[in-house]
């Protein structure tokens, strides 16, 4: 069974350099107040395990995702010169990844295909 819901979600880890956590959390609350302006952003948020970080974000549709790392390139440049993503996953439905394997050959992610679910 195939899954209509079009939400694409990133789900990108960074190990932040030793002594550095201080200064990637204050590029999040930059990330946060930014991506806050987006209206194909669906949820965004920071969670830590000591000096990992993962952003978890979710985006209507590959367009948006697209638009949004537009929108932050800047941040990301800066937080990948503090810490190193270690893990970048994309999750959603089959069409909508499709649009996103040649933009985003270069940071080589896995791609997860949703089969089964819902989203009210």
């Amino acid at each position: 069974m195939s899954s209509q819901d079009s939400c694409v979600s990133i789900v990108p880890y960074f190990k932040v350099q030793e002594g550095k956590l201080k200064d990637f959390k204050a590029l999040c609350e930059q990330f946060v107040s930014q991506t806050s302006e987006e209206a194909g952003c669906l949820y965004y948020g920071f969670c830590f395990n000591g000096d990992e970080a993962h952003c978890r974000e979710g985006y209507e549709g590959a367009g948006n995702v697209l638009a949004h790392l537009e929108n932050v390139g800047h941040l990301l440049a800066e937080a990948l010169e503090i810490s190193e993503l270690t893990k970048l996953e994309i999750h959603g439905n089959k069409d909508e990844l499709a649009k996103l394997h040649e933009p985003l050959q270069e940071m080589n992610p896995d791609y997860f295909i949703l089969e089964y679910g819902f989203r009210h």
